[in-house]
C-alpha cells in the first residue's frame, strides 16, 4: 500500500540525517470514504461503514476543494494509535494492539498544500505537502468526517517528495543488484545536497583548524544572519567541512564537523 521516495544515509552523511526527519513532505494519498480503519488504512479492520452513495450524490466538486481547503495551514491533530509515538515508555501500538485506546493531546502540524487529484464514487485521491509529525492516516479519516460521509481510511499512499529531494532522482532497489558493492558511488548524492537551503561559508585554513579545534571563529565573510542560524561550511579548497551555527554575538561555531576533516 505504502510506497515512495526513501532517502537513505551512509558514512558520513548520517551526521546530518536529522535534517531529512525535519524537511516537509509531499504524499499523493488515495482515500476510501465513508469507512473506518481500525488502522487507518487498508491492512486494518474495518469498524465503520456509512452509504457511500448517499453521500456522494449530496456533495459537489465545489463542497470538497472548500472543505480540503479548511485543512491548509497550521491545523490541530491528534496522533492515531497505530504509531510509534510513546506513552509511559511504550509505543501506542502496542496499546492499539491489545485492543486498549491511550488519551492522546492534539498537535500543531502545518499543511503548506493539499489539493483533489481525482474523485470517483467513494474514492479520492489528494496530493498534500506538509510539515515534519503530519500523519496522513489522521488527515484522511478527518477529511472523510469533514466531508459528511463518516470518515476514510488510506488504500495506498506514496511520498513523493522529501525536502529537496524527489520521487525522480531516486533508485529502484533492483538496479543496485550486482553494481552497488563496485560501483556505489555514482548512485549516491554529495552529503551538502541535504543542506541545499543552508547559507554557505568557506573557510581558510585557520579558521578551518579552529573549528575543528572547537573553537568558535569571527565571521568575517560578508554575510549578515542572525543567531541560531545553520551554515554550510567549506574549506578553502571548496570541499564540505561540516555545519556551523552563528552565535548571538555573530561569531560562527562549529556544529557537525565530518570526520575526515577533524
Amino acid at each position: 500500500m505504502a510506497s515512495g521516495l526513501l532517502p537513505i544515509c551512509l558514512g558520513e552523511a548520517t551526521k546530518f540525517s536529522a535534517m531529512l526527519l525535519k524537511a516537509d513532505k509531499t504524499y499523493h494519498a488515495t482515500l476510501k470514504l465513508g469507512y473506518l480503519s481500525s488502522t487507518g488504512d487498508a491492512e486494518g479492520e474495518i469498524i465503520a461503514a456509512v452509504s457511500a452513495k448517499l453521500n456522494h450524490e449530496k456533495l459537489s466538486l465545489l463542497q470538497v476543494q472548500e472543505v480540503l481547503q479548511t485543512f491548509k495551514g497550521r491545523i490541530k491533530q491528534t496522533p492515531p494509535m497505530y504509531s510509534a509515538l510513546k506513552f509511559n515508555g511504550k509505543p501506542l501500538y502496542h496499546y492499539a494492539r491489545k485492543g486498549e485506546e491511550v488519551e492522546r493531546k492534539s498537535r500543531d502540524i502545518v499543511i503548506y498544500d493539499l489539493y483533489l487529484d481525482s474523485w470517483v464514487e467513494d474514492e479520492m485521491s489528494i496530493v498534500v505537502h506538509c510539515g515534519t509529525g503530519t500523519y496522513i492516516r489522521t488527515l484522511a479519516e478527518d477529511i472523510g468526517k469533514a466531508l459528511g460521509w463518516g470518515g476514510a481510511y488510506l488504500i495506498n499512499l506514496c511520498r513523493s517528495q522529501v525536502g529537496n529531494f524527489s520521487l525522480q532522482q531516486a533508485y529502484q532497489l533492483d538496479q543496485f543488484e550486482g553494481a552497488f558493492s563496485s560501483e556505489y558511488d555514482t548512485y549516491l548524492y554529495p552529503i551538502d545536497s541535504l543542506l541545499q537551503n543552508f547559507p554557505s561559508i568557506t573557510l581558510n585554513e585557520a579558521e578551518s583548524l579552529f573549528l575543528c579545534q572547537g573553537q568558535w571563529i569571527r565571521n568575517k565573510h560578508k554575510i549578515d544572519l542572525s543567531g541560531g542560524t545553520r551554515v554550510k561550511l567549506y574549506d578553502s579548497s571548496g570541499l564540505f567541512f561540516g555545519v556551523g551555527e552563528i552565535t548571538e554575538t555573530g561569531a560562527i561555531a562549529p556544529k557537525r564537523l565530518i570526520s575526515n576533516k577533524i
